[in-house]
């Protein structure tokens, strides 16, 4: 266990290094995804229920783009899952309020990269991940934050 988590660490250090050279630079092509309520693009606000968001909005770091997605995963009486719908946009990062952690394991298994925390704007949100202040999503962090999550709200 403790290496797995060693590995982790080694990877998000190598990552935020890569991250900080990188941005901005020729070659490099970084589109971060978040969950959002509407069609606000950059002034747009983070859903608080990853899985049905209305909207995701990614965000080409390199050249600016911004683009707004309809969710229409399963969760919105679509198909796939929204790991699904982020790996064909090409989406690297998905920042987001809150996570459960099968949806942690599927952005894994796609090389997609999940920070927890995100809120405000979608513009606040990513200036935030750029900061080093949201935690890379883990199965702790989720599983508990997601639990928490929905315990507050009365269906």
């Amino acid at each position: 266990m403790k290496d797995f988590e060693l590995e982790r660490i080694k990877r998000r250090k190598l990552f935020e290094m890569m991250k900080k050279l990188n941005i901005g630079k020729e070659g490099e092509n970084v589109k971060v995804c978040v969950p959002t309520l509407g069609q606000g693009g950059l002034d747009d606000y983070v859903s608080d229920h990853f899985g049905r968001a209305p909207t995701f909005t990614i965000v080409d770091l390199k050249t600016g783009e911004v683009k707004v997605i309809p969710n229409t995963s399963i969760h919105m009486g679509g198909s796939g899952y929204p790991p699904e719908i982020m790996r064909e946009h090409g989406v690297d990062v998905m920042l987001c309020s809150g996570i459960g952690p099968r949806a942690i394991k599927m952005f894994e298994q796609f090389g997609i990269e999940v920070y927890v925390g995100a809120t405000g704007t979608v513009r606040e949100a990513i200036e935030a991940w750029k900061a080093g202040k949201l935690q890379e999503a883990t199965d702790k962090n989720a599983c508990k934050m997601h639990r928490h999550h929905h315990n507050e709200h009365i269906y």
